[in-house]
């Protein structure tokens, strides 16, 4: 490990002992990553108001292959369809998730072809792997002994959550045929129940919980 990372991985550290903020990510290849604007900001409040973590109520924006990203234990991802990573913007998000930081990629709808090729850049020797639903991130803050909840429609395939692991820290969630992200919107977005919305905020508080304190 090199200088440059070894002093980022101090900041990193050193930040995240006081940090609770969260980030979006920033990534090219024409993917909307700006997509479902207010989902962010409904599920940090509804974390500030029930899980007791004081996230700053405006989430930042950060480029995947920006330094900036050492200083948010979770960073979220979403989008439709093409991602790409550089050789430099993979390097920066490996470092930044194997010295703490955490990612959620939330498929917003025809993702997976393209982020399940990007990840390879980032961990050429690890795959994603379904994380059971035993796993504490299913009962931290909230109960799903089913594992991952079903938001949207989508191609009607039950929801699936992939991982990819550091030891035994889960540093990447990957969820899928879920939609999370669209359940933290506004209600008049998609006009879900308010019991559906429920169940996206307390899996997207289960998620944040998991990031801090692990």
């Amino acid at each position: 490990m090199n200088r440059k990372i070894i002093f980022l991985v101090f900041n990193f550290l050193v930040f995240s002992l006081s940090a609770q903020e969260v980030a979006l990510l920033k990534y090219n290849g024409g993917g909307d990553w700006y997509s479902n604007p207010t989902s962010l900001p409904n599920l940090i409040e509804f974390c500030n108001q029930n899980i007791n973590t004081k996230i700053d109520k405006t989430p930042k924006t950060v480029e995947v292959g920006n330094i900036d990203i050492f200083q948010y234990p979770f960073v979220h991802m979403t989008g439709h369809g093409n991602v790409f990573f550089t050789d430099a913007d993979a390097e920066n998000l490996r470092n930044y998730l194997l010295s703490g930081g955490f990612l959620h990629i939330d498929d917003n709808y025809g993702m997976r072809p393209y982020i399940t090729e990007e990840l390879k850049k980032v961990f050429p020797d690890r795959d994603l792997i379904e994380i059971p639903s035993d796993f504490t991130i299913f009962s931290n803050a909230f109960d799903f002994p089913q594992g991952l909840p079903k938001i949207h429609e989508h191609d009607g395939k039950a929801p699936q959550a992939f991982g990819i692991f550091d030891e035994n820290r889960l540093v990447l969630i990957f969820t899928f045929e879920s939609d999370l992200g669209d359940g933290w919107e506004d209600p008049e977005v998609h006009n879900d129940p308010e019991d559906v919305r429920e169940k996206a905020l307390k899996m997207g508080a289960n998620i944040i919980k998991y990031a801090f304190e692990n």
